[in-house]
């Protein structure tokens, strides 16, 4: 057993060609997401393979690197950005038929959002993002999946792989000028339309202060995760990168655009 590095330390364990993640509620749901998505082609996701004796989910081990922040070359390059949107788009057609489904009995752990056109990652950042080299080859995590509109998922992926913070953030990666680039990057890449794109901003303003709103009431409920999250601060960078983009909002606008 190998314990892997990420979010959850010593939670989510390598044995073998398979991962022991916790399980939640929602689990079984992304089970059945992730058997509908590889029968229909798309096998850049992990196999469900049920259960361990402790409640853990079994998923395939997918190969390659996965990069947080400070994002590395590889994650940080053009390749990566514009294979990571095309591999978000084959994921997200992929989905479409699952929404044909009796979604009435799937639980999930963020709220479905309307219109449902799509099941969302939910958390299309690097760090759930498998590459082979500067390639996007997989996407791994699937906890925050839920149906939604497109552009909720595309919005968040901006936030992450532009991208889209304050100067002051550790996380940054270039300059306003850059940032704009690399969302029409993603944006082209994706095929997601010019003419849809003028609420991008508001939505990655709205993603991020739903995603905050969250943390408070999860930590409130007493999960140490977000209890710890808090007390470190991370909502203090997410209140200013909404004040960046907020900021910034005419001019991301206008660069998209152009």
């Amino acid at each position: 057993m190998e314990f892997l590095p990420g979010g959850r330390k010593n939670k989510i364990a390598r044995v073998a060609n398979t991962v022991r993640r916790p399980a939640g509620p929602w689990t079984e749901s992304v089970h059945a997401l992730l058997r509908h998505v590889r029968a229909e082609g798309f096998t850049a996701v992990p196999q469900p393979l049920g259960f361990d004796e402790a409640g853990n989910e079994i998923v395939t081990f997918l190969a390659g690197e996965v990069c947080n922040y400070p994002l590395s070359a590889a994650a940080a390059s053009e390749q990566a950005l514009v294979s990571a949107a095309q591999l978000l788009r084959a994921y997200h057609e992929a989905t479409v038929p699952f929404l044909t489904q009796n979604l009435e009995g799937h639980t999930w752990q963020l709220p479905s959002r309307t219109p449902a056109e799509v099941i969302c990652h939910g958390d299309f950042a690097p760090y759930n993002v498998v590459l082979n080299g500067r390639q996007a080859v997989g996407i791994i995590d699937f906890d925050t999946a839920h149906p939604g509109p497109r552009s909720w998922d595309i919005a968040y992926a901006l936030y992450r792989w532009a991208p889209f913070t304050h100067p002051q953030n550790p996380d940054g990666l270039g300059d306003l000028e850059t940032q704009i680039g690399r969302a029409r990057l993603f944006c082209e890449a994706y095929g997601f339309p010019a003419a849809q794109q003028h609420s991008l901003v508001d939505v990655m303003i709205l993603r991020l202060e739903t995603l905050v709103n969250y943390m408070r009431a999860e930590a409130q409920k007493g999960n140490e995760a977000f209890i710890a999250n808090l007390a470190d601060g991370h909502h203090l960078l997410y209140l200013a990168d909404i004040a960046y983009l907020g900021e910034k909002r005419p001019f991301i606008l206008a660069g998209l655009q152009s």
